[in-house]
């Protein structure tokens, strides 16, 4: 539906290289990054705000960069609503389909239907003025998608609404798209696109490093920046050390530490593995079991979390460990504690450089 190919784009001192981007229709594509990696360029881009330097854009099999910025039937919702203050909501929505032409029985409707879409039928005679921040981005919603876009194009919608208001808006935008709507959204928040995408790119410092689902994209990074800027806690970079005589697991180096690990990637190679918090165990003595991964350690930190409680220890690396409030009462854990943590290799992800 939406391809771009070899898309780059100079503004001052900031670059945007060689971005490759394929959109299917239906798609809950999201595009994620810090600030100023160049997620909005790229919206703006395709918007047809800015030209690209160099590269291809075509959608529905049409060359987008031939078509001009008002006949490009695309939708885009910003992170400041853009409405217009002295018209009504209902005036607002209709803007674009009155400025189109369309008659106005067609236009009362297309807003009454977009107005129960988007949950704001009882506001349509309110002024823009008197509205909440959660129903002022359903009206603004509404209006991007009156002439009923190939793609809707979001830039972090949700980045000023309060917890209440963003599961609000949240649950719209994935109603949006089960309808059939193409969205490409921007964010820097790996939780909305957990909970949204069904494909994902990361983009940093101007280009895309990795594209994926989510399950691929958040379980298995393709680099030390990847996992770092979705949060994974335990994270280190080191090198394989060799086969163990016994069990015929490899031995990962990092930072004088050795966490055995479960890999066919050879002796000598250089890379990074992740522990998820989940599956470390954490006792008062050494435990005897399957888990090979053995350390003691004190703990430097605590904090609870959604699931529990977040433990960190110091067994010559930081290590995160989660863990239920119940555990955590059980094991009487506090700051400056030893304990033990154990992890069997096969829950150790190597991912070679």
């Amino acid at each position: 539906m939406l391809r771009l190919e070899k898309i780059s784009k100079k503004i001052g001192g900031f670059l945007l290289t060689d971005i490759d981007l394929s959109v299917g229709k239906g798609d809950y594509y999201v595009l994620i990054g810090e600030s100023g990696a160049g997620k909005s360029m790229l919206l703006e881009i395709i918007t047809g705000f800015i030209q690209p330097d160099s590269g291809s854009i075509s959608l529905n099999d049409n060359d987008l960069l031939k078509i001009p910025i008002q006949e490009r039937n695309i939708g885009i919702v910003y992170q400041k609503p853009t409405l217009f203050p002295h018209m009504s909501v209902f005036d607002n929505i209709a803007y674009p389909l009155r400025s189109r032409g369309y008659k106005k029985p067609f236009i009362n409707n297309r807003v009454a239907q977009l107005a129960g879409d988007t949950e704001i039928s009882h506001i349509l005679n309110r002024n823009i003025a008197n509205l909440s921040g959660g129903e002022t981005q359903r009206v603004t919603i509404a209006r991007a998608l009156a002439s009923n876009p190939d793609i809707l194009l979001l830039d972090e919608p949700l980045s000023f609404l309060d917890v209440q208001l963003r599961k609000g808006i949240l649950s719209l935008l994935r109603k949006i798209n089960q309808q059939g709507q193409t969205i490409i959204h921007v964010t820097h928040d790996y939780d909305d696109a957990l909970s949204l995408s069904n494909k994902i790119s990361i983009i940093e410092k101007g280009s895309i490093i990795q594209t994926g689902t989510p399950k691929e994209v958040f379980h298995h990074p393709t680099s030390g920046f990847v996992a770092d800027f979705i949060g994974i806690k335990n994270f280190y970079t080191g090198m394989l050390l060799g086969l163990t005589e016994e069990n015929r697991l490899k031995i990962f180096e990092t930072s004088g530490i050795n966490i055995f690990v479960s890999t066919e990637e050879a002796t000598g190679s250089q890379g990074f593995v992740m522990v998820p918090t989940e599956v470390i165990t954490i006792s008062e003595e050494q435990l005897s079991s399957s888990a090979v991964n053995n350390f003691s350690g004190l703990i430097t930190d605590m904090f609870p979390v959604k699931s529990g409680m977040e433990i960190v220890i110091d067994i010559g690396i930081e290590i995160s460990a989660r863990i239920s409030d119940h555990s955590s009462e059980k094991l009487f854990l506090a700051l400056g504690k030893k304990v033990w943590i154990s992890f069997k290799a096969s829950a150790v992800t190597f991912i070679k450089t």
